[in-house]
């Protein structure tokens, strides 16, 4: 398996001089296709900047990030917007589903970004809502959705036009155990089944014990990169 992820001597300050804050201290890192890794760590260790700069979502300080053998950083706004729409899926600890689209419009705006014809999405979208779980809710609205369902419409909109990469910024996060449970259960069948390469923060030690690697930040450094191990979960599921 090649690496789908490399990261280089990143850094990212904000602020300067003495009011600077250091949220990435150097950090190199390398995810290979078909990974399935939960990144854990303290709050303020640098998962959520990490993961925004891998997604092109922010710029870092110094230091390289490529995804499928390109550097982003080379890449105009336009490229850049292009590799996010096409190869990269984000689900985000507060869902960022639309309010005004259904679960149904929601989960098919990047094909429709993508150029795809209504009848082809309509297919492909019905298709993976049944797959997580919501078929028949198709027409709600977010408000009308348990925050588990306005999860799996988050999911199903980052995976249904089949990305490379996958970036899940606490997923479980505003669920209870049993649906967090079944969230990793889908997002690990569709590992599984499509080949899309998961990479998730997490303060959850369910959660990182369901990864088959292991990232542990600390101080804006990668302080462990491995198999999950059990003491180690427990050392960083986020209690004080």
């Amino acid at each position: 398996m090649e690496d789908i992820v490399r990261v280089a001597g990143l850094t990212k300050e904000y602020g300067q001089g003495e009011v600077a804050v250091h949220a990435l201290r150097g950090v190199d890192l390398a995810i290979r296709a078909g990974d399935f890794t939960a990144m854990a760590g303290p709050s303020g260790s640098g998962k959520t900047t990490l993961l925004n700069l891998i997604g092109g979502l922010d710029r870092p300080t110094s230091g390289e990030v490529a995804i499928e053998g390109r550097s982003i950083g080379a890449l105009s706004m336009s490229a850049l917007s292009r590799l996010r729409r096409d190869r990269i899926g984000f689900i985000f600890q507060s869902y960022n589903l639309i309010p005004v689209l259904t679960a149904l419009e929601n989960a098919e705006y990047v094909l429709m970004l993508q150029g795809m014809s209504a009848a082809e999405r309509q297919d492909k979208v019905r298709f993976i809502l049944k797959e997580v779980g919501l078929e028949g809710l198709e027409k709600r609205f977010p408000r009308e959705l348990s925050g588990g369902q306005q999860q799996r419409v988050a999911i199903a909109r980052a995976v249904v036009s089949e990305p490379a990469l996958v970036l899940a910024d606490e997923p479980t996060a505003n669920v209870d155990s049993k649906t967090a449970a079944g969230l990793m259960d889908l997002m690990a069948r569709l590992n599984e089944e499509k080949g899309a390469t998961f990479l998730f923060s997490t303060h959850d030690q369910a959660v990182m014990k369901r990864a088959r690697k292991l990232l542990l930040m600390q101080d804006g450094q990668v302080a462990y990169a491995g198999d999950p191990v059990d003491e180690m979960c427990e050392e960083n599921d986020g209690r004080e």
